[in-house]
């Protein structure tokens, strides 16, 4: 994982101990002081709010525990690896995309962060700037060409 990825990873943590428990514990006491419990909505939707966020919790410290943290800025080579920020040109519509290469943790396509999982991102590793790629999706084949490889 990206050090920004496992920061990001960090941050959200904070945020569900520091924040969303508290909020949740207060939520659960005011419904519980509201009496029958058995048909109080308001009790049962603040308990598996708690569910959902305990269970969120313990997944990222898993995460963050197992974690293996790359700085990609201290990457210096020619060939997409993992932490690459790649810029690709496709060779039918002469659309350009770039996008850094990332764990499936910290994807987000519309943040231009591909997970290294992703047919595309499979093809680029170990390729060179200048190299065609022919990728398989399931919207038919796709040919590209790197026009530029970055660590930052």
């Amino acid at each position: 994982m990206t050090l920004r990825g496992f920061n990001k990873l960090q941050d959200e943590l904070r945020f569900l101990k520091n924040t969303e428990r508290p909020q949740i514990v207060e939520a659960i006491a005011a419904a519980r002081a509201l009496g029958d419990l058995s048909e109080n909505a308001e009790y049962h939707a603040a308990k598996d709010r708690q569910g959902m966020v305990e269970s969120r919790i313990s997944d990222l410290e898993d995460k963050l525990s197992k974690a293996t943290v790359i700085d990609v800025s201290k990457i210096d080579s020619d060939t997409v690896k993992f932490g690459a920020t790649v810029e690709i040109v496709d060779d039918d519509s002469n659309v350009t995309s770039k996008f850094q290469i990332v764990g499936s943790d910290e994807a987000d396509v519309k943040e231009g962060l591909l997970p290294i999982t992703s047919p595309i991102a499979k093809n680029l590793i170990g390729k060179n700037k200048g190299d065609s790629v022919e990728v398989t999706t399931p919207g038919g084949t796709k040919n590209y060409t790197i026009l530029n490889i970055s660590y930052l």
